[in-house]
């Protein structure tokens, strides 16, 4: 099983939210690493930082919880997988025209649920109620 997470997960995974226990829990269970791309690297990068801008972590936490996600990515728990963008693009504008005006889906959920499917995953981790509704509705496992 191929499993992809959205910044929801990994935030709750490397930082400190009312879901951290869950995901730590969950990522112990789990035998095969997280398949993720840049794009996800990039937005928990941002999200953290911008939770230390807001004061929501301890400042200097924000590089203490990525020196955690390289760590976790040296030992092999997180897999990266390179993809073209303007594929992701046209399954995300599908998904968009397909789910948006019923489901009211923000353009970042999309992404990652786009790049779920063109990676071929077939799990999906999130905390996000609504971005969970549009990963199923397309097909995907999401076991949270």
């Amino acid at each position: 099983m191929v499993t992809s997470a959205d910044t929801s997960f990994l935030f709750s995974l490397y930082g400190n939210d009312v879901h951290t226990s869950r995901a730590v829990s969950m990522m112990k269970k789990r035998k095969s690493p997280l398949t993720l791309t840049v794009l996800s690297e990039y937005e928990l990068a941002n999200a953290l930082r911008f939770a230390e801008f807001r004061k929501a972590i301890a400042a200097g936490e924000a590089a203490l919880f990525l020196a955690q996600f390289e760590a976790d990515r040296a030992h092999g728990r997180i897999q990266f997988r390179i993809c073209n963008l303007a594929d992701i693009i046209e399954e995300a504008k599908r998904l968009s025209a397909t789910h948006t005006i019923q489901g009211g889906h923000r353009g970042f959920d999309i992404l990652h649920v786009a790049t779920a499917l063109h990676l071929g995953v077939t799990e999906f981790l999130t905390f996000d109620v609504n971005q969970k509704k549009l990963a199923k509705a397309e097909g995907l496992k999401v076991p949270l």
